[in-house]
C-alpha cells in the first residue's frame, strides 16, 4: 500500500511519494500535493480527467505530472483526490486525476501550490519501496 509523507525546504515543501511501484509513487506524490492544498479526505472522485505529459526522462516526468494535475485542476475548477498512473515509459505518462468541483465550504482549503519544481528531485527504490520526490513552490 502507498503512502505519502512531507520535509521541509525553506518557503516551499517537499514531497515524497512511495509505492510498491514507481506508477504508484507518481499516484502519491500527487496525493501528497493535494493534500497540501485541501483536506484529500473530502474530495471525492465523481469526475476523471485524462492527464497525458512528455518529458525527457522519469524525473522530468514526475513533474510534469504534478503540473499538469495542477493545470488541469485550475483549468477545470477541481481539486482532485484519487490519480492514477495507467502508463509510465522512459518519456511518456498517460493517467487521469480523479476529483470534483472544488467548494471550499466542503473541502477545507489549507493553501495554494503553485508549481512543482525540478528542486530536490530524485527517483529511487529503496527497502523494496519506490519514492519520487521534488519541491513543490508554495
Amino acid at each position: 500500500m502507498g503512502r505519502f509523507e512531507y520535509f521541509e525546504h525553506l518557503a516551499d515543501m517537499g514531497i515524497i511519494g512511495w509505492g510498491a511501484s514507481l506508477a504508484e509513487a507518481f499516484e502519491e506524490g500527487a496525493k501528497a500535493m493535494f493534500n497540501l492544498m485541501v483536506d484529500i479526505d473530502r474530495v471525492e472522485p465523481k469526475e476523471k480527467i485524462p492527464i497525458r505529459c512528455q518529458g525527457g526522462d522519469r524525473e522530468e516526468l514526475f513533474v510534469e505530472w504534478l503540473n499538469a494535475l495542477l493545470a488541469e485542476a485550475d483549468i477545470n475548477g477541481m481539486v482532485f483526490s484519487r490519480f492514477s498512473v495507467e502508463n509510465l515509459t522512459e518519456k511518456e505518462l498517460w493517467g487521469w486525476g480523479g476529483g470534483e468541483g472544488f467548494d471550499p465550504q466542503k473541502h477545507h482549503p489549507k493553501g495554494e501550490v503553485k508549481a512543482a519544481t525540478y528542486s530536490g528531485l530524485v527517483l529511487g527504490e529503496r527497502d523494496g519501496e519506490f519514492f519520487a520526490r521534488c519541491v513543490v513552490d508554495l
